[in-house]
């Protein structure tokens, strides 16, 4: 079985920064891109950004040159930088990841219970 487990969510005053960290864990060969959505009160789940196994990164318009998205493969963990934060950003943010197990012909997507990031004064 394969786990992703998010933290580093919290409260947080509008300009400030966290860093999310989810890590993959269970039976891994490898994991193809890895993801981090959030989804706010009475919203649809988006896309924030994502990351290719080499490295290459897409952003939402809405997070451009304020988020940043990277990874280390070697402990399949993503992470995600939020800086200069809006209470608009104000949402449970969910890591997603295509995964191949051992003994897998195929990727499969897992996703992580979520963690909760307010920004408020």
């Amino acid at each position: 079985q394969v786990q992703l487990v998010e933290s580093g969510g919290g409260l947080v005053q509008p300009g400030g920064s966290l860093r999310l960290s989810c890590a993959a864990s269970g039976n891994i060969l490898s994991i193809n891109i890895m993801r981090w959505y959030r989804q706010a009160p009475g919203k649809e789940r988006e896309l924030v950004a994502d990351i290719s196994s080499g490295g290459y990164t897409n952003y939402a318009d809405s997070v451009k040159g304020r988020f940043t998205i990277s990874r280390d493969n070697a402990k399949n963990t993503v992470y995600l930088q939020v800086n200069s934060l809006k209470p608009e950003d104000t949402a449970v943010y969910y890591c997603n990841a295509d995964v191949r197990r051992i003994n897998s012909a195929s990727y499969y997507s897992y996703w992580g219970q979520g963690t909760q990031v307010t920004v408020s004064s």
